[in-house]
């Protein structure tokens, strides 16, 4: 078989499998057009090049295989013993590739369907995030969900993670990251142990109660933020009990076990009936945020489209702001 250079390897192969496909994709297309339209006008009319390129494409195929592909006179063309043969090789795989385009472009332009992947945080993705799925699932019910708890930031590409919730700043900028509602934290304790213990009326009052910590999934202690006089600050208050979940440490406080800073989604509806009472209340720090975190706004599916789409209005529908309009429990002396 020749190498002439002006045939059409692909550079650099010299593997045995891009020896047999050295061929240039751009000289079976055109073949393969030709053959369909029976004329090398109408296939460089299909593939919107001249037919002098067609003709090109195709000399460079049949000396690449070193054999003649068309028989050619004024009036016809017709495919050769051996273009027939190739022909036939040749057209399972291109309508396996015409069906792959196509359903590329189903997916990104089609009905939503496929499998949607998403990465939370556990409390958020318990509390707020998974009841909403059950409504996602019933208007698009032919897009398959996955959601997978974890304090650890999802990783994109490693995990397959389609979407994420995420709290607090964003610090990556390859990653789209859509605010969803604002992240109060909250310093909250139980009715019982406000009666037995008192509230804190400062900051600096935290090291005379009960506190309560959170072990972040990277074994650090997560810290208490505050605002005073226009400052941020942190504090990390010496616990009498520390978790790594975010349920127990709220079983914890509802207990009467001690005193936690909690995120708003998770106290809300518990403060408003009073099973909780807040405190410390003008030293809420500035909202940090919940996010719903993707790779990119370009060649989106259509199954995480809507998923975005409708994730962000009904988290955003739901009542999860606290502050300013609690009020601190008066406290019996």
């Amino acid at each position: 078989m020749s190498t002439s250079p002006s045939r059409c390897p692909i550079a650099g192969a010299d593997d045995q499998f891009a020896s047999r496909t050295a061929t240039s994709f751009a000289c079976v297309v055109s073949f393969l057009a030709v053959a369909s339209e029976g004329s090398f006008s109408r296939a460089g009319d299909r593939l919107g090049i001249g037919r002098s390129s067609v003709s090109r494409n195709v000399q460079k195929l049949e000396a690449q295989l070193d054999t003649r592909l068309f028989l050619r006179t004024t009036r016809s063309t017709s495919l050769t013993r051996e273009g027939e043969l190739f022909y036939e090789n040749c057209q399972p795989g291109m309508e396996r590739i015409a069906q792959a385009l196509e359903d590329m472009r189903e997916l990104r332009n089609g009905s939503p369907r496929g499998h949607l992947r998403i990465g939370s945080t556990p409390g958020f993705g318990r509390k707020v995030v998974a009841p909403l799925l059950r409504g996602f699932h019933a208007q698009y019910p032919e897009i398959a969900l996955e959601l997978l708890l974890d304090d650890h930031p999802a990783d994109f590409t490693a995990d397959r993670i389609d979407v994420s919730f995420r709290e607090g700043r964003m610090e990556d900028s390859g990653i789209v990251a859509r605010q969803l509602i604002p992240m109060q934290m909250i310093v909250c304790a139980s009715p019982a142990y406000a009666r037995i213990h008192g509230l804190p009326r400062h900051v600096d009052e935290l090291t005379n109660h009960r506190c309560i910590n959170f072990r972040m999934a990277s074994g650090r202690i997560r810290e208490w933020e505050f605002k005073i006089d226009g400052v941020a600050q942190r504090r990390q208050p010496v616990a009498q009990h520390t978790f790594n979940d975010a349920d127990l440490m709220l079983q914890a406080v509802l207990h009467g076990l001690g005193i936690a800073q909690l995120p708003a989604y998770q106290v809300c509806d518990l403060l408003s009936d009073g099973q909780l009472v807040n405190c410390i209340a003008q030293h809420a720090p500035d909202d940090r945020g919940h996010y719903l975190c993707y790779l990119s706004r370009k060649h989106l599916p259509a199954r995480i489209r809507v998923f975005i789409d409708y994730m962000t209005e009904h988290t955003r529908a739901l009542d999860l702001r606290c502050l300013p309009t609690m009020t601190t429990l008066s406290i019996v002396e």
